[in-house]
């Protein structure tokens, strides 16, 4: 009895994980817009799962300034506040320098053979690879996750995740995204060769470059 009570269980576990990343991502590449409804009936419909799962999805992103609830009314994207841009890059140009830091401490080698793959995705993109704000965010993630901090790795992905909404709201109109994006050659070069003063400094300077750019457009 108990094994078939645990499965439940880690079924529903399963649906509010696949319901908050499709919520996530629909939210941060704008197919689910700043200020328009989440709506519960399609969208568990549509991922065929329950309302529950659905539900802890909803607070989970709640939790992250992604989704507001309103008592009666039900829940919204949340809006872009657009002030809070440099806010979020303060914070972002702190963590973003430690995360690079550890993570040229910490990676292990399976790790570093990893990123130095990512490395040659931004150097050399192909035909048919991830595109570019794709590439943007794995080696972000990837990043967080070889700093084997879950809190830094969680906080770090609830601010990146509000600056690349942003990114996304502006992506057509900045120049020089291709070379943004190429940034991350040089951080992961210093990642995978563990030099951590380097890949702090070109993290710091990533951020800060993303929020002029960002400044310039608004």
């Amino acid at each position: 009895m108990s094994g078939a009570v645990n499965s439940r269980s880690g079924d529903a576990r399963s649906q509010a994980e696949r319901a908050y990343l499709t919520l996530r991502d629909r939210i941060l590449t704008l197919e689910l817009p700043p200020g328009s409804p989440v709506q519960e009936e399609p969208l568990t419909r549509e991922l065929g799962i329950g309302r529950t799962p659905f539900r802890e999805a909803v607070k989970r992103l709640e939790g992250e300034s992604l989704i507001a609830i309103y008592p009666r009314r039900g829940s919204f994207v949340t809006e872009v506040n657009i002030t809070d841009h440099a806010l979020i890059a303060d914070v972002r140009r702190r963590l973003e320098g430690h995360a690079a830091r550890r993570a040229a401490e910490r990676a292990t080698d399976a790790e570093r053979s990893e990123l130095d793959d990512l490395r040659a995705l931004v150097t050399d993109p192909a035909d048919g690879q991830p595109t570019i704000m794709d590439v943007d965010t794995r080696v972000h993630r990837a990043i967080h996750r070889c700093t084997h901090n879950r809190y830094l790795e969680t906080t770090l992905g609830q601010y990146y995740n509000l600056a690349l909404r942003i990114w996304y709201l502006f992506f057509d109109r900045l120049p020089d995204v291709t070379d943004h994006v190429g940034e991350h050659a040089e951080l992961l070069k210093a990642v995978v060769a563990a030099d951590a003063d380097r890949a702090d400094r070109i993290a710091v300077a990533h951020v800060d470059h993303f929020e002029r750019a960002i400044r310039q457009v608004i």
